[in-house]
């Protein structure tokens, strides 16, 4: 599966349900391993938010994010639009401190996203499958959520508020390809003594008896029905036989616990990363689902670490192998073009080498000026050096061979690479040398961090 984005920008205008303001929303392409970010336009310097599950500060009425003291609420549902379509990369630029509510749910989101059109990027996704059950237990709101392994991804919820009315309901989700028919169009809800209590408080300012459902769990006075038309500027309101209040028409039967489901699609997106796992979430909420993302992100990190445990480690007092000078005898490259400082370690299939990065060196004059970083061609470059050493110290008269650059495969690069920094190469070979071919894996950490990687072919040839 390849990354997405979309086409083309596309704007949607609302109002924000807490805060009352009239705030426009625009979706706009980002690039590979961009994931999503938030752009506060309304704000000097226009700060960026990223999506992430560690800049969450609030969940009462919603998911907060804030960084550096700015802030952009109410995520969920435009976030569970973006995962629902399985679309990457996106940048989110909201003129305002909330996002428009619209109906209550995704579904304006998901018709404005597909208007713009989903491309395909370069580059595949990389998704994180859950290799274990990840467990998440809140025992006084009695919420229990897991997190299985499975090659797809699924989730049901269940909610449970003890009311005569609303019962108890589940909803799932077998594949995301079901997101925009069954779930997107949900709407949030609320009962009606939360709606009374956040009125007092003047928490919903731009609350409308459109964008929620509200649920009648006790019996109301006339003259109370009267005050709700009069706030909601409504000419009558009345209660139904089942205690919804006749502001909408339910879309579903368990409508309130397919929200919940895509409250929890929108909350998880905070991970990071798009995942492959079987979710199972009993009476989750804002605040449990952000603890869960943030329990899965751990884990994510703890893995990435698990991968790159292969880093050699690098002891600056262990005398090496080849220094510099003995480098010169099997490499012809010279000063400033030599860019292995030394080996440390070498077998007959494996080389590790020392590159170290100083700010003094001629292409910093020039390379983004200001933030020197060390060239991603020359990471290339300094590991095929290194692989030279491993293949001509096999033979005895390596001043009178090279080797020659034949083809560059599986490059990538995953971290800057800045002046201070100890560059430790890892280069293997991936099958015995035949008539003079090298096929080689090389690898470029700095600490435990995998920063670059290709795959390359060499040939082995006599000059002399």
């Amino acid at each position: 599966m390849k990354q997405t984005t979309i086409k083309q920008a596309v704007s949607i205008s609302g109002v924000g349900l807490h805060t009352g303001a009239n705030v426009t929303l625009t979706f706009l392409p980002a690039p590979v391993n961009h994931w999503y970010k938030f752009q506060r336009t309304d704000v000097e310097g226009q700060p960026i938010i990223e999506a992430d599950c560690e800049l969450v500060t609030d969940t009462s009425r919603g998911t907060t994010l804030e960084k550096n003291g700015v802030k952009v609420s109410t995520v969920e549902h435009a976030l569970a639009a973006l995962v629902g379509l399985e679309i990457d990369n996106v940048l989110l630029q909201i003129d305002g401190p909330e996002m428009p509510i619209m109906d209550g749910s995704s579904i304006q989101f998901v018709e404005k996203l597909l208007a713009a059109g989903i491309v395909e990027q370069e580059a595949e996704r990389e998704y994180f499958h859950v290799p274990v059950n990840v467990h998440y237990n809140d025992p006084e709101n009695k919420v229990e959520m897991v997190a299985m392994p499975l090659d797809d991804y699924r989730a049901t919820v269940m909610v449970d508020y003890n009311s005569p009315v609303l019962g108890s309901q589940h909803a799932t989700i077998t594949n995301l390809s079901e997101f925009e028919s069954q779930i997107a169009s949900c709407r949030t809800f609320c009962f009606l003594h939360e709606l009374e209590l956040m009125l007092q408080n003047n928490l919903i300012k731009g609350g409308d008896l459109n964008n929620a459902i509200v649920i009648v769990d006790r019996v109301v006075e006339d003259h109370e029905m009267e005050r709700l038309a009069e706030i909601f500027n409504k000419p009558k309101v009345e209660v139904r036989k089942e205690g919804i209040l006749n502001n909408v028409d339910l879309r579903f039967q368990n409508e309130p616990a397919r929200h919940k489901l895509l409250d929890l699609l929108g909350d998880l997106a905070l991970i990071g990363m798009p995942i492959k796992a079987q979710l199972m979430a009993a009476r989750p909420g804002h605040a449990s689902n952000v603890a869960f993302a943030r329990k899965i992100k751990a884990l994510i990190k703890k893995s990435k670490r698990k991968l790159n445990s292969d880093a050699p480690v690098y002891n600056p007092n262990v005398k090496p192998l080849y220094e510099h000078k003995d480098i010169s005898r099997y490499l012809p490259h010279k000063h400033p073009f030599l860019l292995v400082d030394k080996i440390m370690e070498k077998t007959a299939t494996q080389v590790i080498a020392i590159k170290n990065i100083t700010g003094d060196q001629y292409f910093f004059n020039g390379h983004f000026p200001g933030d020197p970083i060390f060239p991603g061609v020359l990471q290339l470059e300094a590991m095929a050096q290194a692989g030279g050493v491993l293949v001509l110290s096999e033979v005895d008269d390596p001043e009178n061979y090279i080797t020659l650059f034949l083809k560059i495969d599986n490059a990538r690069f995953k971290d800057k690479v800045v002046p201070g920094d100890t560059l430790v190469m890892k280069l293997e070979l991936t099958e015995p040398i035949r008539r003079g071919i090298c096929l080689m894996k090389g690898r470029c950490y700095v600490g435990d961090k995998l920063v670059s990687e290709a795959n390359m072919m060499a040939q082995i040839v006599k000059v002399k």
